[in-house]
């Protein structure tokens, strides 16, 4: 199995004998050869969080379902999706629009490879599918509503014990008061709506797919398990990474990638391509199909005002690529 260093390696080697772009050259050779492993379509869905932290735009947004769009065009839905996923999260609502969009193409037919994280909204997006593909080195995390960095069944967990506290003994209203004067009106009856969609989604979603072939009761109990451990935050940090045992545990359909070993190499691969792809180019974020057809974000770098000489051979109108240094780690 080619390694990070290995893949590093190809890749450097296409730089120097070849004009093509040897990032995307790389990466569309092994998600051909998985299309072709498998039989079905594949598109991976690469966010550059860990490589760009802290960037906007490399959460999951509205804006996503044009990539989607893209990489759907023209392919044939009978052979299914493989959806490859890497990503921290992001906009709750624009999740569940994409997996609208991509159940109306592809129905039930569709499964999640998670090579590393595939994190809140990430993991909305994975349980809508028939099975989720994980290894050893995988995590899908807790899928409870945030407003940036508040989390919504926190902050009503915490009102409730102001509450409380302040009942049975006032003189503590003097601690709280500050805590509370800064929620605004009708933010906690939206982190209620938040948390009440959430949870809504998620059983509706397992009940639509990956839990649809069990009996009522079966049902009921392991969506009970899996919203205990994925949608119930009391006590837990929003970015716990739940592995695969767990996800197991508690009632998700899991698929370990360990048992095959030739499906195992080229989705390792793959992820190397990525996490090359978003750490040494101006790429944020990656959408893209066997065919090779991708839409990809880059960063834009804001040149500060001034006369620059125009490059020798330019022509008017056109802007020569410039590629953006790295945002630096948090």
């Amino acid at each position: 199995m080619p390694n990070w260093t290995s893949v590093l390696r190809e890749i450097s080697l296409l730089q120097a004998v070849s004009n093509e772009n040897a990032f995307d050259k790389t990466r569309r050779k092994y998600l051909k050869r998985l299309s072709q492993h498998t039989g079905r379509n594949v598109i991976a869905y690469y966010s550059g969080f860990l490589s760009k932290p802290g960037l906007d735009g490399v959460q999951i947004t509205d804006e996503d379902k044009n990539g989607l769009m893209l990489c759907i065009h023209e392919l044939d839905r009978s052979k299914g999706l493989d959806l490859i996923l890497h990503t921290p999260g992001g906009d709750s609502q624009a999740s569940i629009s994409l997996v609208d969009y991509l159940r109306s193409m592809f129905g039930n037919n569709i499964r999640a490879i998670v090579p590393q994280l595939a994190m809140s909204a990430g993991t909305m997006i994975a349980c809508s599918c028939f099975e989720i593909v994980m290894g050893k080195q995988s995590s899908l995390g807790p899928v409870d509503p945030q407003f940036g960095f508040i989390a919504a069944a926190n902050l009503i967990a915490e009102v409730k014990r102001a509450q409380a506290e302040i009942s049975a003994n006032p003189s503590l209203a003097m601690f709280w008061n500050p805590i509370l004067s800064k929620i605004t009106p009708s933010f906690l009856e939206r982190c209620a709506w938040a948390i009440r969609d959430s949870n809504e989604f998620i059983e509706k979603t397992l009940r639509d797919n990956m839990l649809s072939h069990l009996e009522l009761e079966e049902q009921n109990n392991r969506i009970a398990s899996i919203k205990n451990i994925f949608a119930n935050n009391e006590g837990r940090a929003h970015n716990t990474h739940i592995n695969l045992e767990t996800c197991e545990s508690v009632g998700l359909r899991i698929n370990r990638l360990e048992s095959d070993q030739k499906f195992q190499d080229l989705i390792l691969t793959i992820h190397h391509c990525y996490t090359h792809t978003l750490g040494n180019t101006a790429a944020f974020k990656v959408i893209e199909n066997q065919l090779g057809r991708a839409m990809v974000k880059q960063q834009v770098i804001q040149m500060p005002p001034g006369i620059y000489p125009v490059p020798s051979g330019a022509v008017f109108g056109e802007m020569p690529e410039v590629q953006g240094p790295e945002v630096p780690m948090a």
